[in-house]
Formats: structure tokens, sequence, C-alpha cells
């Protein structure tokens, strides 16, 4: 095997964290239709089995942190894909768990805390084994690994589904929706154990001789050692200075905040209340029925698809903040004809067209942009605690706009006769305005330099 079929292939079983991240928010997607049926859930109910993973994926992110420091980005992976495994199994409830909602929410919950930990190490791990001059093409492949997921679990959901009575979709399609995931979350676990240790972390622990071998399979030995003396310089120059890293100095939080603050910003986008609220906003909003809502989610998740492919083909090209820019501005366009289409209560292709160049230009910008930035923006010495931090912020922004776009959605001013139902989509406008501001003043390109290199771009 060539030293770039290696580098693809353990890019690729580390973005399998990203796949079950997509299919496990979008089991829940095809299944809460019809547990909720099972179980007669009111609305505040539904809300709390769709949101509770969220509960998980946050505190899951927290613990992400020390836990790759400690154990190392390849062992968290692997305690990720066990829980994954448990959820997986758990959330379809065998004949021997209780058959209740709470030991529903138990499993959903768990199945979170295994997201929060891949999302954090899965793309800090990828930007910590590739290239400089294609990290940010091998780190996107994360976000595809996503959309990937997202876009199977429709075809699955839709298969169970389609094969099925609603009298067995009630009873036990769901079930069967659920245990689906089995086969990802157990192919991740077994392959994980083909993928080397982070070159970094071996080398902040100690393990020199094992962290060359690993930059020596993925790239030219004069390469290799070059890229190993930086590490080592930056380990060093980082020892000298402090023996203890202030998280509150003035630049160290002043990094973490940029960084969170664009991780937040990605939810507030309003990506996921498109994705998790998909069906009622096509059925409600767009008046289609049951059948042409399952087709425009899976038109809309090729579509996540298809522009994540472009994003992953020209962020080492463009770089990263041509990118967003981009794909902001589409994203305002896209809003601004669903938004206003509902204003005027003209619902039709118009709006549909909206929702389509929306997601478009956000796989094509902050959807794997964002985790590229993620990955590669904080120096050595503090990149596992501030990923930890601003992808914890990230999931507790994603639990904030699931619980309340609905509320939003009911709500007598969004249903008033000025706003028609178009309120939640001109405040999306708002926070997407606000990104490319953030972008301008704060963020910068990192395009095509070492993960050492950057560290000099804060000073």
């Amino acid at each position: 095997m060539t030293k770039k079929s290696y580098l693809l292939l353990i890019t690729i079983i580390s973005a399998l964290g990203g796949l079950l991240f997509g299919y496990d928010t979008g089991v829940i997607n095809g299944a809460q239709f019809f547990l909720s049926k099972y179980f007669n859930l009111s609305d505040a109910l539904k809300g709390w089995v769709v949101g509770s993973a969220l509960i998980g994926c946050f505190f899951g992110a927290i613990i992400a942190g020390k836990l790759s420091i400690k154990i190392g980005r390849k062992q968290s992976l692997i305690i990720a894909a066990v829980l994954f495994t448990i959820s997986a199994y758990g959330s379809g409830l065998p004949s021997f768990f209780p058959e209740t909602v709470s030991t529903l929410v138990i499993f959903r919950i768990i199945g979170g805390l295994g997201i929060g930990i891949a999302s954090m190490n899965a793309p800090m791990y990828i930007a910590e084994i590739a290239p400089s001059a294609i990290r940010g093409k091998m780190v996107t492949y994360y976000q595809l690994a996503i959309v990937l997921g997202f876009f199977s679990v429709f075809l699955v959901t839709y298969f169970i589904g389609n094969n099925l009575t609603q009298a067995e979709n009630i009873n036990f399609g769901w079930r069967r929706m659920f245990w689906s995931e089995l086969i990802p979350s157990l192919l991740f676990l077994v392959l994980l154990f083909l993928v080397p240790k982070s070159p970094r972390w071996l080398c902040l622990k100690g393990k020199t001789k094992q962290a060359i071998a690993v930059l020596n399979k993925l790239q030219d030995e004069t390469k290799a050692l070059a890229d190993f003396n930086e590490i080592q310089l930056s380990l060093q120059n980082e020892s000298k200075a402090n023996t203890k890293v202030n998280y509150f100095s003035k630049l160290i939080l002043g990094i973490i905040i940029i960084g969170t603050t664009l991780s937040v910003l990605q939810q507030f986008t309003g990506i996921n209340a498109v994705l998790y609220y998909g069906a009622d906003i096509f059925e409600k909003a767009l008046g289609f029925g049951q059948e042409d809502v399952l087709k425009q989610q899976i038109v809309l998740a090729f579509i996540n698809v298809v522009f994540t492919f472009i994003a992953m083909f020209t962020v080492d090209k463009l770089g990263r903040k041509p990118l967003i820019y981009i794909g902001c501005l589409g994203m305002i366009m896209g809003f601004l004809l669903l938004g206003i289409s509902l204003q005027q209560q003209h619902v039709g292709m118009v709006s549909l067209v909206g929702i389509l160049i929306f997601i478009a230009s956000f796989s094509l910008s902050m959807g794997p942009v964002v985790w590229v930035l993620l990955s590669e923006m904080f120096p050595n010495k503090i990149r596992s605690v501030a990923m930890s931090v601003a992808v914890s912020a990230q999931w507790a922004a994603n639990y904030v706009v699931s619980q309340s776009f609905p509320i939003v959605v009911g709500s007598d001013l969004n249903t008033n006769s000025f706003w028609n139902g178009s309120l939640p989509y001109f405040i999306f406008i708002a926070f997407i305005s606000i990104i490319l501001i953030v972008t301008y003043k704060l963020v910068p390109e990192t395009k095509g330099k070492s993960l050492e290199q950057l560290e000099n771009i804060w000073e």
C-alpha cells in the first residue's frame, strides 16, 4: 500500500465517526413519527426524545478534551464506537429492557456521549496526521461522512418504512431503524484497530520513536523528519514558556473565544432546524404530502453530499475564508427566497428552491469549513481543551436551536398576518450576517500552513 493510500484509508476510518454522527442524527428523524404513536407522546415528550441525545453530545464533548490528552485520539474514538454500538442496540428496546420512554432516552443520551467524543477527536486526529498542503481536504472527509450518514439513513429508514404497514412500523419498524445503526457502528469499532496513534499525541507523551514510525508511514522520510522536528520544537518552546497553560491569559482565552463563537454560529445558521424538522417544514410550510416529504428529504440529503464534495476539492485551493463568504451569501439568498415566499403566502417551488440553496451553501461552507478551522486554528498546547470547549458549546447551541425552533414556529408572533410563518428564517439570516463580520474581522486564513506554523499567527 502506498503512503498516499494509507493516509486516505486511516482518514476514511476516522471519518466514520462523522458518518455515525449523521446516521444517529438522521435515524431519530425517521423513527420519531412511529415511536411517538407507539408511546403516545405529547409534543413536549417528543421534543425530549428527539433532543435528549444532544445532552449526551454536550457532556461527551466536555469530557473528550481530557480523555484525548490522557488516552489519546485513537482510544477516545474506540470508546465512542463502543457507545454508538450500545446506543444503537438499546434504542430499539429489545424485550429484556423496560419498554419505557425513559429507557429510550437513556440509550439516546449514551449515543450522544459517543457523538460528542467523536465530533471532537475525529477531525482533530485527521488534522494531526494530514500533510498541511491537503489538510483541509482530509478534514473535510469528516463532514462528508456526516452528510453521507444522514443521506444513507434517509434511504434506510425509507426502505424499512416503505416495506411495512403503518401498524407494523408503529409496533416494530422504528426498532429496526435504530438497529440498522449497528452495522456502521460495529464496522467503525473494528476498523479503528487498524489506525495508528496521532504522532503529535505520541510526541506529547514522549514516545518519539513511535511518532517517527507513524510519520514515516504517512509521507517520505525527509518530510516526516521535518514534521517531527517541527513538532518537537513546538513542544520544547511551550515547555520553556510555560510549565502550566494559563487558559485565562488574554491571548489563549481570545483564541478559544473566537473558535467557540465560530462553532456556535455554525448552529445558528439554522441548519439543524432544517435537518431535524425537515419533514415538518415540507409538510406544514410547503404543503407537501407525506410521500412527497420523504422524497424531498432524500433530495435535500443528496444536495448536502454533492456540495460537500465541492467543498472538499476547493478548501485547499480557495482557502477557508472565501468559502465561508460564498456560503453565507448563498444561505442568506436561500432563506430570503423561503422567508419572502412564506411571508407573501406564495408557498411552492420558490420555497423549496430556497431551502435547497440554503442546504447547498451550508454544505459548501460552514458545514465542512468550521470543522477544518477548529481542528487547525488552536495551538498544540491547548488544542484538546480548546476543541472540547468549542465543540461542547456547539452542541449546546444545537440543543437551543432544536428546542426553540418549534416554539418560535408555533408562536403567535410568527403566525400573525405579517410574518405568516417566516420569522425563524429572518432570525437565521441575521445570525448568518454576523458570521460574515466575525470571519472578516477575527478568523485567520489557515490554508497551506502546518499546525506548528499556525501557532505564530496569533502572536
